[in-house]
């Protein structure tokens, strides 16, 4: 019988096809990094005080500038002149000699103090987030965490459900109906009335963006060769840092939250039309027994790539799949299945945690928020290309961990570097903005190569969900210990790195290694490498040029 495997050697491993379906997915990560990491801009939080309506009333009609009102309203809370942002004096202003001109009043330091009691001012002229919206500070501050942590209740839900789904009916039919469901949510999202609604309609939206995105990563590496796995997955999840550098100049041109998030969901509907571009997954088709499918997309494919195949793609099939149902009792049955479940699960909660709380950093800095996220931005690109310089050299665990532990390092020595030394702390910083970006880059396409086919969507799912535990838990750790000391969360940041870093050396190397199929694979790695060996002997007679085509292969993988 043939394999997909061996049918992809002729129909073509990277040919016009796959590119073609390549470029159009690659679309798919960049508008999921306005969801992930938005909230920078959508939930800003800038400089704010106590609004008094009768010292208002005065400003518009002297006017005043916004710092001489400030100082009658807010006392200073610390010998270094600092304002308060959440107390405001409590005077009967009619009674009080103030006026235009004479704005000197004596033992105004000595007046009682109270919470903001008509609401707040902000240093934020023509721009408006939902925190300036829906006055989000000071006691109220916690509610912004919700807003990221509700995406990441829906990622957390929607993965394992989507997850399923593509499992079950199909790549494809996964991916359109959560592109459907991300256009209906974000523009909901858009229209929130109130604050609870917004993380209701954010919760949904969380829902489908992360399932689409896994089920196209997926989908993308099933219908190419072995060589091209670790490029088309690293280049697929750097078109999320091209997102990354336009996020902030649509935040920069368009300065209302509701806009933005119009813009970020218009490519999710545009998604939609995908349906007559992209066909479903030949491997997956192979696992359900739908070999007639999977034959004729694989001719489209040879045809399209101006191939040949030979009389041998009727005989396509795959009869190596334990069961055409996927269960997450298969990702722990058995030992090496269940270690590698509990690794990568934990891998992905930290770079989850890690790689959200540097960038939410930016915004409590107090820096440029605009110039320091496209810098950081800018930090990623080279971590593609050690990604794809290294792996296949190296192999995938080595630059792995390295990562995690570089990552690690930086969070450590970037805690300890005083203010003053400005450009080596954020030099240190994005250093580790690097590290870390490695390690989610990588655990990806590491997640889908420790899984067989027939699970492997439901594998990445379910161990990628603890992605979206980490996303919960990190607005709460870096705005709440940030409060205690700004460098506080780097330390926590730091310590899971390290550790996450020590448990990847546990992994088994998967550099040229073809997809497995079974558990079996997983769990007798040698016994597999024999199946191997012995399928190429028996290919011999079955497709004429196999003979140099493996030994090209044999060489690709060494």
């Amino acid at each position: 019988m043939t394999t997909f495997d061996d049918i992809l050697e002729e129909a073509g491993k990277f040919g016009r096809f796959q590119k073609r379906i390549f470029i159009l997915l690659c679309m798919v990560s960049m508008p999921w990094a306005g969801v992930y990491v938005g909230i920078v801009f959508q939930g800003f939080t800038p400089d704010h005080w106590c609004r008094d309506p009768a010292v208002v009333e005065r400003r518009e009609a002297c006017g005043w500038n916004l710092a001489e009102s400030r100082r009658l309203t807010v006392p200073v809370v610390n010998s270094s002149g600092q304002q308060s942002s959440c107390e405001q004096y409590e005077v009967d202003w009619n009674a009080t000699e103030l006026t235009c001109d004479n704005q000197e009043l004596e033992d105004l330091s000595r007046a009682p103090t109270t919470s903001c009691k008509h609401g707040w001012e902000y240093d934020y002229e023509g721009r408006r987030s939902f925190v300036t919206e829906f006055d989000l500070v000071c006691s109220n501050a916690w509610l912004v965490d919700m807003f990221q942590a509700t995406l990441n209740v829906g990622f957390l839900v929607g993965s394992i459900a989507i997850g399923y789904l593509a499992d079950r009916f199909g790549r494809k039919m996964s991916f359109l109906i959560s592109n459907l469901l991300n256009g209906i949510a974000g523009i909901l999202v858009a229209m929130a009335p109130n604050y609870i609604s917004l993380l209701v309609f954010r919760t949904l939206y969380g829902f489908g963006v992360k399932g689409g995105w896994v089920a196209g990563y997926v989908l993308i590496t099933e219908i190419v060769g072995v060589e091209f796995r670790r490029t088309v997955g690293v280049i697929y999840q750097m078109f999320f840092s091209v997102g990354i550098l336009i996020l902030p100049l649509l935040a920069y041109y368009i300065p209302d939250w509701r806009w933005l998030q119009v813009v970020i969901t218009i490519p999710y509907i545009l998604f939609l039309s995908y349906y007559w571009f992209i066909p479903e997954s030949p491997r997956w088709l192979l696992s359900q027994n739908q070999n007639s499918k999977a034959v004729k997309i694989t001719e489209d494919m040879a045809k399209e790539n101006k191939m040949t195949l030979s009389k041998n793609i009727e005989t396509l099939k795959d009869d190596n799949a334990d069961s055409t149902t996927a269960s997450f009792m298969d990702l722990i049955r058995t030992p090496n299945m269940r270690k590698h479940t509990f690794i990568l699960s934990y891998n992905w909660f930290t770079s989850a945690v890690v790689y959200q709380g540097l960038i939410m950093r930016l915004g409590i800095l107090g820096g440029n928020v605009y110039i320091d996220f496209l810098i950081s931005g800018l930090v990623e690109f080279p971590a593609a290309f050690l990604i794809l310089f290294t792996i296949e050299r190296i192999g995938r665990r080595l630059p792995f961990a390295t990562a995690n532990f570089v990552a690690g390092v930086s969070c450590f020595i970037t805690a300890f570097i005083p203010d003053s030394m400005f450009w080596f702390k954020t030099a240190v910083a994005c250093i580790g903005r690097l590290g870390i970006t490695m390690t989610f880059e990588m655990v990806v396409f590491v997640n889908t190569e420790l899984y067989p086919t027939f699970v492997r969507n439901l594998g990445v799912s379910v161990c990628s969900t603890l992605c979206d535990v980490g996303g919960i838990v990190a607005p709460f750790l870096l705005y709440r210990l940030a409060v205690i000391w700004l460098e506080l969360p780097l330390i926590i940041f730091g310590f899971l790195a390290f550790l996450a870093g020590g448990l990847v050396l546990l992994l088994p190397e998967t550099r040229g290694v073809p997809l497995p199929d079974t558990i079996d694979d997983i769990e007798f790695p040698e016994k597999a490498k024999e199946k191997i060996e012995l399928k190429n002997q028996q290919m011999v007679n079955l497709l004429p040029n196999y003979p140099n085509i493996a030994s090209n292969k044999d060489r690709a993988t060494v």
